[in-house]
């Protein structure tokens, strides 16, 4: 398997993975309207966390007993699940569920440069800093220059969503230095864990206690985002992680804007402007620079070869 030809069946994985996830923004949309931010990321980890821990055990899966790695679950809850997961709930109130998708595409950025910052054997390239520039001022387009001369609650909410993509990239960074080793279902199920012991008390302080929401399609949000954005999500994601590798795997971030973009036009009328196609259109050239993958294309060149992962 080369990083510039991906079987049908991977190309297949990795397009339905880009459809789930991007139907998720639509669906955490929805279920704003009727449930405070909080209380929905709540729904969104508890509820992926017990599908996964059924999961683990129907696959008689050995459950860490080491309470160094469940310390090493409830950092991960916190920077892989609460904190983005409540960033982006919270300014996704307040800007298009496409563009919330383009900002999260960003994640890549911050995950090159807080690798560098961590790992040795990550030190910033040339193309690596061309590419996290590129991709850098494709955010800045995509914000716009009225959001940053006049400060507003819709531009907190932008740097909400891209505070999150931080968050990722840090939880990314941890996962390599402490959880190495586990299965993939396991190391999922025991970081939601971690992020529902931290989240459901600030929950319940902050919103009280929650109420049953009077419309259908709430529950279907929330049994969307739960079950399929989060629990199977995540089974899917490593599986595509492990057939393709890390840099095809980046491919999937550049696939979800257009599903979100389209659903939100179809399903809530959003319109967005055209700066913010420019955006994430320098967005994904940025991408492309930073794996290295245009440089091939324009030398005619494959890419190394990827096997199967050793996934955290």
């Amino acid at each position: 398997m080369t990083q510039t030809s991906l079987s049908t069946r991977a190309w297949a994985e990795m397009g339905l993975l880009a459809l789930i996830w991007g139907a998720s923004f639509l669906s955490i949309k929805l279920g704003l309207e009727e449930l405070p931010f909080l209380t929905l990321v709540v729904h969104r980890v508890l509820w992926a966390c017990v599908i996964l821990w059924g999961y683990v055990l129907l696959r008689r899966q050995s459950v860490p007993r080491d309470l160094r790695i469940w310390r090493a679950f409830l950092v991960m809850g916190l920077l892989n699940n609460a904190i983005p997961f409540a960033l982006m709930a919270w300014g996704q109130q307040f800007i298009e569920t496409g563009l919330t998708s383009i900002f999260n595409a960003g994640t890549a950025i911050f995950g090159v440069l807080v690798a560098a910052i961590f790992f040795a054997d990550e030190r910033l390239t040339l193309r690596k800093i061309a590419g996290v520039s590129v991709a850098f001022f494709g955010v800045t387009v995509a914000i716009g220059l009225d959001s940053l001369r006049q400060f507003d609650i819709r531009s907190l909410a932008q740097l909400a969503v891209l505070g999150g993509t931080l968050s990722y990239a840090l939880a990314s960074a941890w996962a390599r230095k402490r959880l190495m080793g586990l299965s993939p279902a396991v190391a999922a199920a025991g970081m939601l864990t971690g992020a529902v012991v931290i989240l459901l008390p600030v929950a319940l302080i902050v919103d009280g206690a929650p109420a049953w929401p009077a419309l259908p399609r709430t529950y279907l949000a929330v049994g969307y985002f739960a079950v399929f954005g989060t629990a199977i999500a995540y089974l899917l994601y490593y599986r595509v992680l492990a057939m393709v590798g890390t840099g095809n795997a980046m491919l999937v971030t550049l696939l979800i804007p257009p599903v979100a973009i389209v659903l939100g036009a179809l399903v809530l009328e959003e319109r967005l402007a055209p700066q913010a196609f420019a955006g994430f259109g320098l967005l994904a050239l940025g991408l492309l620079i930073l794996d290295g993958r245009l440089l091939r294309w324009l030398q005619g060149k494959p890419g190394p070869v990827t096997g199967p992962q050793k996934l955290p």
